[in-house]
């Protein structure tokens, strides 16, 4: 129905203009003047010549009359030619008066023929700028439309995609069901749900890998350490010095065994800090769209932003707050008081829920990897929001504050101020 509107009006815009530049092109010099008309002008000039100072005027022309002389003895109304030379010049009709049979004076009737048509270009101007005002506005119409429709929900998936691509899969896609790619962004966030399902899978794969390696190396260490320590009871009893060499040479390897098993453990927890975060100059007032796309259930009312420039990954910013929101969402389940100031060379925006906040002895490790407060207890997640969020704040030379504020958990988020300031 839109597509048809817009053509519909279209084709009624042309239609105008087509009609108008015909009329444009049957322009002529203007309409010729009444002959008959102009001749009983001449005939109630002449009857009334002696007493034209009573002449009424009521042809619906204008005119003057000279006599003999050149002069003028009556005019319709000012500006009109009043000598031979200018009735020429402006193609005036003119005529000869008579009386007795012979002339006495000129009948100038006034060529108003350019007024005419002048009136008539006008009236095709108007008409041709009506269509132009028709077509613009039904094409700006139209293209509104498009961007609404098309424009505005493949940018939604654009930024969706970016959030997907730095991990982030917590938040869901804004769907208008209406529209006519309504069906394309389902399947959008229906991919968003398995690849989040994966990756809750991968996490706990991952979390039980990290448990089976602490175990072994519990269980390797734990007789290793015991044939440490029998090996240098046998050294130090030993009768000679071959037989003390060997029980060197056994401890020496149960350190070395010692070593790798602990390598192993580490090796588990280096994994996220191949995290790469590339940070730049960015305006405070992009800060905005990140909160506004962080905060999708809009349980938080934005202040205003002081305008300054930050130094900072849009990307990993966008994750910071995406995750910090999400735990919110999921742990308080209350709006979000958002405060914004500046401090020691950073821009701190610091957001708390009414959740209650966390226990003290908890608070510190919020920030560690596969760590949750007691309040996570059987709601999904890894761990690892808030260690990811401090790892990339502490990259972009800012830093992120957890503490408990007057009516839940307070997460202030520290970004530097751009080093050009």
């Amino acid at each position: 129905m839109k597509g048809r509107a817009f053509f519909a009006g279209l084709f009624l815009a042309f239609g105008l203009e087509l009609a108008a530049l015909i009329s444009f092109g049957n322009l002529g010099a203007g309409q010729p003047q009444d002959t008959v008309a102009v001749n009983e002008i001449v005939q109630t000039v002449q009857r009334g010549w002696g007493s034209l100072e009573n002449h009424v005027n009521d042809s619906g022309y204008d005119y003057v009359v000279l006599d003999a002389g050149g002069a003028v003895v009556y005019r319709t109304k000012p500006g009109l030619s009043e000598s031979i030379n200018a009735a020429v010049a402006h193609r005036d009709t003119m005529l000869d008066v008579e009386a007795g049979g012979a002339p006495v004076g000129k009948l100038i009737v006034y060529n108003n023929g350019a007024q005419i048509l002048q009136a008539e270009k006008q009236a095709v101007l108007s008409a041709v700028t009506a269509a132009m005002l028709i077509q613009t506005a039904v094409c700006a119409g139209y293209f509104g439309y498009l961007y609404r429709t098309m424009v505005r929900p493949f940018r939604r998936l654009e930024r969706f995609a970016q959030r997907v691509a730095g991990g982030q899969l917590d938040i869901p896609l804004e769907m208008d069901r209406h529209n006519r790619f309504g069906a394309f962004t389902e399947s959008f966030d229906l991919m968003r749900t398995e690849l989040k399902k994966a990756r809750l899978a991968e996490a706990k794969a991952n979390a039980a890998k990290k448990e089976l390696v602490a175990k072994l190396s519990h269980d390797i260490k734990t007789p290793v350490a015991s044939i440490k320590a029998a090996s240098e009871v046998g050294a130090a009893l030993a009768p000679d010095s071959r037989n003390r060499e060997n029980y060197r040479q056994i401890i020496q390897k149960a350190d070395q065994i010692n070593i790798l098993v602990t390598n192993l453990f580490s090796a588990t927890l280096e994994e996220l800090q191949e995290l790469t975060v590339t940070p730049s100059d960015m305006n405070s007032r992009e800060l905005r769209i990140l909160l506004e796309n962080a905060d999708y259930l809009h349980r938080a009312a934005l202040p205003d932003l002081p305008d300054c420039l930050l130094f900072a990954d849009r990307l990993r910013l966008q994750e910071v707050f995406d995750n910090i929101f999400a735990n919110s969402y999921k742990y308080a389940d209350t709006k979000i008081d958002v405060t914004v100031e500046m401090q020691e060379g950073h821009l701190a925006v610091c957001l708390e829920d009414s959740g209650g906040g966390v226990d003290e002895q908890e608070l510190p490790h919020l920030k560690e990897k596969f760590q949750r407060g007691g309040s996570a207890e059987g709601i999904e997640g890894a761990g690892l929001g808030l260690y990811i969020a401090d790892h990339c704040m502490r990259e972009m030379g800012g830093r992120l504050v957890l503490e408990n504020g007057t009516s839940g958990l307070r997460a202030g988020v520290w970004i530097a101020l751009s080093r050009g300031i």
